[in-house]
């Protein structure tokens, strides 16, 4: 494999992700599979290790992604986008749900870093925020968003209802997205603040799913949910020529994140599957052609490529964030290969492996289920080709359905 050596700042922190996956998530992986919505309760004693890892990558994933007010980047830089990459791949290396169940890590945390204003930062930096995008009537078309935040005073109240909204029970705040005005379309939409405890923002359900059974996916409702007018993020003034810009960029933010979730459980199913084809007098040579060797090498070293291709897409998006380089196109990229991947290696390594891959015994068959998910939320696999595409052809939302 390609193997890219890592900075000394980034390492360390890497290696403490690693530890964690390693030394608590991999042991306690089955007990939460099997116990969905009960709350792992090993991850209160890692309080310790989140804020370190937010210390050494400068705040949490995407914090570093350009929100227009920085200075001038000067050279290649590695900050808290990448770092934050470094470490998902690792504790996904171990359990994906785990990884997504970490306080204080919520996908609604990006959202802030990449639209929050300097004291919106200062009052919303440390919480714990999900995301809540999603709604009964749509999936991955951001733009139909229905829930409405109308201002009455000096607060909004936001109404409707938000689906499949990851930590949306455990975490201290949510980021709801909601439009401001229905007749201007997408510019309207905005992302607000909302407290966990607010009045009129209630848990309807949690679901229960296929994989990542550790991490609570609950149903919002919001009604006549009242929340300061200030918990707007960014600016509250409706541009219908950018559009809705601003909350999109959330998406560069977290899409090649998600991509290092699908790489860190790729290469989890990798390393298992290296273990047992080898156990089974398999070989894997790298100096022989593949069609020269048996049937499972030459489909483990087609998945090891496909892998290969796609950390380095992640890698790609990731530094061009830090580097304050318009990624969207690599974000999607990204997304979209990782998703792909990490499902056709999960799934082929249950098929490999036969009768073993496909019982409880190992965790195969878990990681199959956990990596569907990837390849779907932040975006499904149509949505990121169809931004590919437009991105390359030059097309706008309008012109390429």
């Amino acid at each position: 494999m390609i193997n890219l050596e890592l900075p000394k700042k980034l390492k360390a922190s890497a290696n403490q992700a690693h530890q964690v996956a390693a030394e608590i998530f991999r042991p306690i992986s089955r007990k939460y599979d099997l116990a969905e919505h009960a709350y792992p309760k090993e991850l209160d004693t890692m309080a310790a290790m989140v804020e370190g890892l937010n210390d050494s990558g400068k705040g949490a994933a995407g914090a570093a992604l350009g929100r227009g007010d920085e200075p001038k980047v000067i050279g290649n830089v590695n900050g808290g986008n990448m770092s934050s990459l470094m470490n998902v791949i690792e504790t996904c290396w171990g359990d994906v749900g785990l990884t997504l169940a970490i306080p204080y890590q919520g996908l609604g945390n990006s959202a802030i870093a990449a639209v929050a204003t300097d004291e919106q930062l200062e009052r919303f930096g440390k919480v714990w925020a999900s995301m809540a995008i999603t709604e009964p009537g749509f999936g991955s078309d951001s733009a139909a968003v229905t829930t409405t935040a109308v201002l009455d005073g000096d607060e909004y109240v936001l109404n409707g209802e938000k689906i499949f909204v990851t930590a949306g029970e455990r975490s201290t705040h949510i980021v709801v997205w909601a439009t401001v005005d229905k007749t201007k379309g997408r510019a309207a939409i905005k992302s607000f603040v909302v407290p966990r405890d607010a009045p009129g923002l209630s848990v309807a359900r949690l679901e229960h799913k296929l994989g990542i059974k550790a991490s609570d996916t609950a149903v919002l409702l919001l009604q006549d949910c009242r929340i300061p007018k200030d918990n707007l993020l960014g600016t509250p003034e409706v541009n219908v020529e950018k559009g809705f810009a601003g909350v999109m960029q959330t998406f560069d933010n977290t899409r090649p994140i998600v991509a290092g979730m699908a790489v860190g459980l790729g290469r989890a199913a990798l390393e298992e599957l290296r273990h047992i084809l080898t156990d089974a007098g398999v070989e894997i040579s790298y100096d022989i052609p593949a069609y020269n060797q048996h049937a499972a090498a030459a489909e483990f070293l087609q998945l090891e490529a496909d892998w290969e291709a796609a950390y380095l897409l992640a890698l790609r998006a990731t530094w061009m964030a830090d580097n304050k380089k318009p990624n969207s196109l690599e974000a999607s990229m990204s997304k979209a290969k990782a998703g792909r991947t990490g499902t056709a290696i999960t799934v082929k390594a249950v098929e490999l492996a036969g009768t073993w891959g496909y019982s409880e015994r190992p965790l195969l068959e878990k990681w199959a289920r956990d990596s569907k998910i990837l390849d779907i939320f932040e975006g499904t696999q149509q949505i990121q080709q169809l931004i590919v595409a437009r991105r390359l052809l030059g097309k706008s939302s309008a012109e390429l359905k």
